[in-house]
């Protein structure tokens, strides 16, 4: 079932008299065999608020693939992420990068959070030996440099890729997925950017 509608949201932010205004705009296209949502943030903090927003509506069996180029804000946003969740549960803890451990788990309570960073995998293969197509299906899952899953890619995630801009300081963002579950989460997140005006 292709996902009836995608959302573009930009959101740009106009220093004026010292006081920062937010400026929006919205639009929503009918699509027929994705969901997308474009953002752009114009800070760190920006970026690290709607991975928190993103945060506290995954659950079991989400898998969110970071892709981008070195510098992008991959580990900004899973770190943002997975961060939030945790203290949400009064935890408060670092979340190193796992750059060299290729994954790091987080116990949150009813389910376990993977942050995988696969850019020194070399055989897509691995990903069993790690126990990521597991993960999968059990655990939420943040996983930067997702070309290196090959095959392995679940088809059911949600790709978020980050691109850097002119403005050294602003990211655009941009969601999709091909499964239907991802439109609610990504008109949520959409909307919590204060809806369209």
């Amino acid at each position: 079932m292709p996902c009836p509608v995608a959302c573009r949201f930009l959101i740009r932010e106009r220093v004026h008299s010292g006081l920062a205004a937010v400026r929006q705009t919205w639009h929503k296209l009918v699509m027929t065999n994705s969901c997308t949502l474009r953002l752009t943030s114009t800070s760190p903090e920006q970026t690290a608020a709607i991975a928190v927003r993103l945060g506290a509506g995954l659950g079991a069996g989400d898998v969110v693939l970071l892709s981008g180029p070195v510098g992008a804000g991959k580990s900004l946003f899973a770190r943002a992420l997975i961060q939030s969740r945790l203290a949400a549960l009064d935890r408060f803890e670092d979340v190193p990068s796992p750059s060299f451990t290729l994954v790091q788990t987080y116990d949150l309570d009813i389910v376990e959070l993977w942050h995988a960073d696969l850019y020194r995998l070399t055989d897509p293969h691995d990903v069993l030996e790690l126990g990521l197509d597991q993960a999968f299906e059990e655990a939420i899952c943040l996983v930067e440099w997702p070309e290196r899953l090959g095959a392995f890619q679940p088809a059911s995630a949600l790709h978020l890729t980050l691109q850097t801009t002119d403005d050294p300081a602003f990211r655009a963002l941009h969601f999709s997925a091909v499964d239907p579950r991802w439109t609610g989460l990504l008109s949520k997140l959409a909307h919590s950017q204060h809806g369209p005006t």
